[in-house]
């Protein structure tokens, strides 16, 4: 899908006519043209939904441009794009992006009742703030999204996205809870992570090996540098995540839609030339991905070719996505639930990021984090800050990042919501 697609809507003209139409807005001194109140809101709403999608275009541009998410109270401008593909660099300076409002009652009153245990009343706030702040700004819809992923109500879930799809024209998110069913009580520590480059080779099985001997909670792979590939990198790469999945150790994949880019132009049907790994790694990506139409339809294509019965689709365990961090190494994981004495959590994350120029916090499990925690955590992470350290929390749900915005995080400290 182009990067403007989405602009287009059913049985309406292109967004570029949409953009150079004269304003038919109501000017002083005209006679109305709206005949209801019910048409001025269907035109209010029609606006709403263009701004909407105009700062999706530029957010997208933005994330096309400098390949991270954006981070709330950062106030730096970002690295040259033009970076060597062999070894890109980390953005030293991650883009600016607009915050939410996050000072709306709603949002801070319900990212403190959330925090303090009150799911339910929560709930209710952010519902009732859909019929006003939501009607043009889709942070309150973000966070019931979150909510009910963090609780594991999927039913309402999909209920909400169809009334956010109707309402901003625009794909839902998909379903994805943020705890596994098969996660054990207590997932912290540190998340083992290995972002590969941009050619994917035999150069990679010592970190493959390094992920898979590592006793981490989570293993990270980070594929979103990655330009080409080689039949010996993709067969090592097809055995690791093979090995971790028939392990059910906790994966997440980060940037499989770039390494699926790659491979899909190296491969045709009845073509056997490329060999048998990377049409293999593919199906492996597409079923971690959890796409089983792509999988199905890629899987009969691998038949056709090799003449071979293609491997089955099982629903991944255990597994989830991420979008592409610039951030290399080891993260410091943290649990389902940061609430009540924290000071054995405050201490591990002082001793992971003792020797370390850039402090990063996994949040890709956190579902919530109480008023106390949060408050500690704070202190402890501007003395890292003060210290000359960056800090980074990746990953964050959109109620815990709403109240970590009100607490003033992001003053010193870069806060990464995970993308819907």
């Amino acid at each position: 899908m182009g990067l403007f697609s989405f602009l287009k809507k059913k049985n309406d003209a292109p967004a570029e006519d949409i953009l150079l139409m004269p304003d038919t807005r109501l000017r002083a001194g005209e006679p109305s043209r709206l005949d209801s109140e019910a048409e001025r809101e269907r035109q209010r709403a029609i606006a709403r939904a263009t701004a909407a999608k105009i700062d999706e275009i530029e957010l997208a541009m933005a994330s096309d441009i400098f390949d991270d998410e954006p981070a709330w109270g950062s106030a730096r401008r970002p690295a040259a794009a033009n970076a060597p593909l062999i070894s890109p660099p980390e953005p030293e300076e991650p883009l600016e992006a607009p915050v939410p409002p996050a000072s709306a009652p709603a949002v801070e009153e319900s990212a403190i009742l959330y925090a303090n245990g009150q799911a339910a009343a929560a709930e209710a706030l952010l519902r009732d703030s859909l019929q006003d702040f939501g009607r043009g700004e889709r942070l309150p819809w973000w966070m019931l999204f979150d909510l009910y992923q963090a609780t594991g109500r999927e039913a309402d879930f999909e209920s909400l996205a169809i009334d956010y799809a109707s309402h901003f024209e625009t794909s839902p998110p998909a379903w994805r809870p943020l705890l596994p069913a098969e996660a054990p009580t207590l997932l912290t520590g540190v998340a083992a992570s290995e972002a590969f480059g941009a050619v994917l080779d035999s150069g990679a099985a010592p970190r493959l090996q390094r992920l898979l001997a590592s006793s981490a909670p989570l293993v990270r792979i980070d594929l979103g540098a990655v330009r080409s590939a080689t039949l010996e990198g993709c067969a090592g790469l097809l055995a690791a995540l093979q090995a971790l999945r028939k392990e059910g150790r906790e994966l997440m994949l980060a940037g499989a839609d770039t390494l699926l880019g790659v491979l899909r132009p190296m491969l045709a049907v009845g073509d056997r030339s490329a060999g048998e790994a990377p049409w293999l790694l593919l199906l492996e990506l597409l079923l971690l991905s959890n796409r089983e139409k792509d999988f199905e339809e890629s899987a009969m294509d691998y038949c056709v070719t090799f003449e071979v019965s293609p491997p089955s689709f099982e629903p991944p365990r255990r597994v989830s996505t991420a979008a592409p961090a610039p951030v290399k190494g080891d993260r410091f994981l943290l649990p389902p639930v940061a609430g009540g004495p924290s000071a054995a959590l405050l201490d591990a994350v002082d001793a992971h990021a003792e020797g370390r120029e850039i402090l990063v916090l996994d949040c890709s499990r956190l579902a919530r984090m109480d008023y106390a925690c949060a408050t500690a955590l704070q202190s402890r992470l501007r003395a890292h800050a003060a210290q000359g350290r960056d800090i980074e929390l990746r990953e964050l749900n959109h109620l815990v990042a709403a109240l970590l915005r009100l607490l003033g995080y992001g003053d010193d400290i870069r806060l990464y919501p995970h993308r819907y």
